[in-house]
């Protein structure tokens, strides 16, 4: 597993940008759940925010591509609305403890 960061560096309704071995990540906290996404939108293949740290819309309930509009669901990847409608993010899997989020191998 890879350590990502502390529980406390990713609050509830916010997102956070991480890169292991090269591989750009994102984390979303929803409902006091982690989830975590290879940072590649289907549509393009390029990252999805246009600020560090900036993925979810104004209502931290969908993740959002900055460049294209689309819209994509916290809970699995899910793309609801936009060039990519029906495709998914990649999922990775993640572990929360005592010490923080991890990535799992």
């Amino acid at each position: 597993m890879h350590f990502l960061c502390p529980s406390a560096a990713l609050p509830e309704a916010h997102s956070r940008a991480f890169s292991v071995d090269g591989i750009n990540l994102l984390g979303v906290r929803r409902h006091g759940q982690v989830y975590l996404y290879r940072n590649r939108c289907p549509h393009r293949g390029i990252p999805l925010n246009w600020a560090p740290d900036a993925f979810v819309d104004e209502s931290a309930s969908l993740i959002r591509c900055a460049h294209h509009g689309a819209l994509f669901l916290v809970e699995n990847g899910e793309c609801v609305a936009g060039p990519c409608e029906g495709e998914v993010l990649q999922a990775l899997g993640c572990h929360e403890d005592s010490q923080g989020i991890w990535l799992k191998n």
